[in-house]
């Protein structure tokens, strides 16, 4: 067994399905607790689960997201690989459904996602001789030089940005070292991949990327990873007080006021994911209301994963950051992963949005 592999057998994370459901995600929970810290067996689990993961807004969101959620239970930097793999094949599946051109790409090999942007760097799509060819460069692509294809966004001549599907093994492409020094998610690590010429797909036109419900579903289901990787920190909390009062030390008063604010917490988040994931598959979330939603149900996520790191952190203090590989492991990743949440400056973008309105449901 890895030194970072919990000892524990997976536990899958309940948002809505029942028993049976679960139960039959332990097969897969248990490969992957099998392949912690070995990337390559980790992105052939994440193309298996593409063949038969459901897509969000498609009557079964709620398990994509227990999927997602159990599979960082077991460790976050597994459902880091895993959450781009299945937005890349919603994605495909969203361009092929709205009747996009080039949205035959066919789900093989391992998928990333790549939609970032970073000052001085800029990727164009331009037309010549009847392909799509790539120029440029493009940031924070997680394991790129390990992954056989992507969705990514590039910039257009005339303004705005569009999505495409690109081999990553083309000619013309190059990945740069990102000099990975994070001690969160070692396995991920993110960094500049250079384009030169390189064909690509087309999927959708001009901000049809960003325009989708799917671009909101997709970001959900990140914060559902995040919800995963809080829960099994409350999970090594609870065990470590119960295996310290079979030493003798039964947890006072603020070691079980804090216990039930996680737990008061996790079962608002899971409820409200629940019910965020039914009004997906009803269809509510469909239009200009889902990008909101998506930005309440992430501040919601992050917030409360920041706020149980901090009560488990003060309540064990130092020993098990020390002593005790898997959970070190598990904090430091889950730290780095939630700041893909960019904390107020997203409640900033959410308070425009209520300011100015929006069509769709208003929740007060």
């Amino acid at each position: 067994m890895n030194a970072t592999q919990d000892p524990r057998p997976p536990k899958a994370v309940r948002i809505s399905s029942g028993p049976d459901a679960l139960a039959g995600l332990d097969p897969f929970l248990a490969a992957v607790a099998a392949a912690v810290g070995d990337v390559p067996a980790l992105l052939s689990l994440a193309a298996d689960a593409g063949s038969w993961a459901p897509a969000p807004g498609t009557g079964r969101t709620a398990f994509l997201w227990e999927l997602l959620a159990s599979v960082t239970a077991v460790d976050v930097a597994a459902g880091r690989i895993l959450e781009p793999h299945l937005d890349a094949a919603a994605i495909l599946q969203q361009a092929r459904d709205a009747g996009e051109a080039g949205a035959s790409t066919d789900l093989e090999g391992t998928w990333g996602v790549f939609a970032a942007e970073a000052p001085g760097l800029s990727l164009t799509a331009a037309e010549e001789g009847g392909r799509t060819l790539l120029t440029g460069a493009k940031p924070w692509c997680s394991l790129a030089g390990q992954l056989d294809r992507a969705v990514l966004t590039a910039h257009l001549p005339g303004g705005g940005r569009a999505a495409f599907a690109v081999d990553l093994h083309a000619d013309g492409v190059s990945v740069a070292d990102p000099g990975w020094t994070s001690l969160g998610l070692r396995e991920v690590p993110s960094g500049t991949v250079k384009f030169d010429a390189v064909p690509a797909t087309p999927l959708g036109g001009e901000g049809w990327y960003y325009r989708r419900p799917g671009f909101a579903w997709g970001g959900i289901g990140v914060a559902a990873c995040w919800l995963g990787g809080a829960v099994a920190v409350a999970r090594s909390y609870r065990d470590a007080l119960k295996a310290a009062e079979d030493r003798g030390r039964a947890p006072d008063q603020v070691a079980l006021a804090h216990l039930g604010e996680i737990d008061r917490t996790l079962a608002g988040l899971t409820a409200y994911l629940a019910r965020t994931a039914d009004r997906i598959d009803a269809g509510d979330l469909s239009g200009s209301g889902a990008w909101p939603e998506a930005l309440r149900v992430r501040g919601a996520v992050a917030s409360a994963v920041e706020r149980i790191q901090a009560l488990v952190s003060q309540n064990l203090g130092p020993g098990p950051l020390v002593f005790d590989a898997a959970y070190g492991k598990r904090m430091a990743d889950l730290a780095l992963y939630i700041r893909q949440h960019h904390a107020m400056r997203d409640d900033a973008q959410l308070g425009s949005l209520v300011f100015m309105g929006f069509e769709g449901d208003e929740p007060w």
